[in-house]
């Protein structure tokens, strides 16, 4: 047995865990290594051993007695129930000052939770972010720690040693006490399902409405991330597109069956907002088409719903095009906007002072959202940190006002066409609604008093009303 030799210790040796050992190791530090199932461990050693200094352990006595005080172990493993019982074997085998890092898709009322019981057994708890998939974790992810200051000092300069680069400037920074990194991840998640399913939007009427082959597509996502449309899903959307099945010699897309699969994170991110009351209508919707795509029964029961609809005709190709991909950008800016408002929301919930401008500079690269415009978010929320509204801040106004026509003639072609557009269709409305002077609302607040005696206000004088809708409709004023 080595004793404490190791600056850092991975428990959990599948993918991601085992990349961000190999990360950690190929930047100079001495990783120790532990898996439940020591094959693991030894198969590990045997295919990458060699790039960096590692210390397998088989018992996790002998993996905690490897790390240098105070000691530091990163937990990559299930969310839920595993997760517990490893954090509750590690805090018996660890001293005051110690730190416990768990890097996966936690729920952050569970990282909340964990970090208080730890936190009173002596110990840091530090639920981290991580994001950029199983190529991120060997490269270069974006790290989102939480936790507190005393065990980002430890900690902070091994992850951001190991992020992702842009300009020079690391891709992790400490994000707040102790479930702010892990919620800020599931937000992250959430503008992810934003973004995938508008661009899916985008393909399907740029198919449907163009003929066009999967390879011409995949042309024309391309030529998008050249533009302000840069990003990674976007890259990736071309290469998916331009995939040719071996076997068949048909475009692999074709091959896929059309029900998008989801690990939670998206719904904890909607729950979440109708905790807050914060208005995350993309996001929704495009959780809510994933569970769509895959809901069998119902999608088998269609077939008696007729469409009533009319052939998507595209005159000027390359018009449409344009529109397509101005509809799409307006769609993303208010995915990212109600996440901001959303993250902003939550870190007045909880205390947590949660930098915006930071945390859009540290999702420029590594993580799957990572987007040319995260710059200018990152410029927008230095420049006005308690910006209300990003749609509205100067890097983007202009640009989504100009869209707005294209916007418009998209989701209305796909309304006619039959095509559904729900991430699309909802972004529209809520641009629509939030810049609305008057809102239906009132008649809304009216109907509650009506029946609930909810009290409603005036826009002509202080105070708070009720109308005795079941005596003589004379109105009462509230305190």
């Amino acid at each position: 047995m080595t004793v404490n030799t190791a600056d850092v210790g991975m428990v959990g040796l599948a993918v991601m865990g085992s990349n961000l050992a190999r990360n950690l190791a190929r930047n100079g530090y001495t990783v120790a290594l532990y898996n439940r199932t020591y094959a693991r461990t030894e198969a590990m050693m045997e295919a990458h051993g060699d790039e960096g200094a590692f210390v397998p352990s088989e018992k996790l006595e002998d993996f905690v007695a490897s790390l240098k005080r105070p000691r530091c172990a990163l937990i990559m493993v299930q969310a839920g129930p595993g997760t517990d019982a490893v954090i509750d074997q590690l805090a018996e085998l660890m001293e005051e000052g110690d730190i416990i890092v768990d890097a996966g898709n936690a729920n952050f009322h569970d990282t909340i939770r964990r970090e208080e019981a730890i936190r009173a057994r002596g110990l840091h708890f530090v639920g981290t972010g991580v994001s950029g998939g199983e190529e991120g974790a060997l490269l270069g992810p974006s790290i989102m720690p939480g936790g507190t200051v005393e065990s980002y000092d430890r900690l902070g300069p091994m992850l951001e040693a190991i992020s992702a680069k842009v300009d020079g400037v690391d891709c992790c920074a400490h994000i707040g006490p102790d479930g702010a990194g892990h919620y800020v991840k599931m937000v992250h998640n959430g503008i992810e399902y934003a973004d995938m399913q508008l661009i899916a939007e985008a393909y399907d009427l740029l198919r449907r409405g163009l003929g066009a082959t999967p390879a011409e597509l995949a042309d024309i996502f391309a030529e998008w991330n050249t533009g302000e449309l840069n990003s990674y899903l976007i890259e990736i959307t071309a290469e998916v597109l331009r995939q040719v099945d071996a076997e068949t010699g048909k475009p692999l897309v074709d091959l896929i069956v059309d029900q998008a699969g989801q690990k939670g994170t998206g719904r904890w991110t909607v729950q979440n907002a109708l905790d807050l009351g914060v208005p995350l209508t993309g996001i929704a919707e495009a959780t809510f088409a994933r569970a769509l795509s895959s809901s069998l029964p119902q999608r088998a029961a269609s077939g008696a719903l007729g469409a009533h609809a009319e052939p998507l005709e595209v005159a000027d190709r390359e018009a449409f095009i344009e529109d397509v991909r101005r509809a799409l950008y307006a769609s993303k800016v208010v995915a990212y906007s109600q996440g901001f408002d959303q993250i902003a929301a939550a870190s007045e919930e909880h205390g947590w002072d949660i930098d915006r401008g930071m945390l859009a500079r540290i999702w420029r690269g590594g993580c799957i959202i990572r987007a040319g415009f995260l710059n200018d978010i990152t410029a927008a929320y230095d420049a006005n940190p308690a910006a209300p509204l990003l749609l509205a801040e100067d890097a983007f106004a202009g640009t989504v006002n100009a869209a707005v026509p294209s916007w418009r003639r998209v989701v209305a072609s796909g309304a006619l066409a039959g095509i559904p557009l729900p991430a699309f269709s909802s972004s529209l409305a809520y641009y629509d609604g939030v810049r609305a002077e008057r809102l239906p609302a009132a008649l809304i607040q009216g109907q509650r008093d009506f029946f609930g005696a909810h009290t409603y206000k005036r826009v002509d004088k202080d105070g708070v009303f009720h109308t005795l809708w079941s005596g003589d409709r004379s109105e009462e004023t509230w305190s």
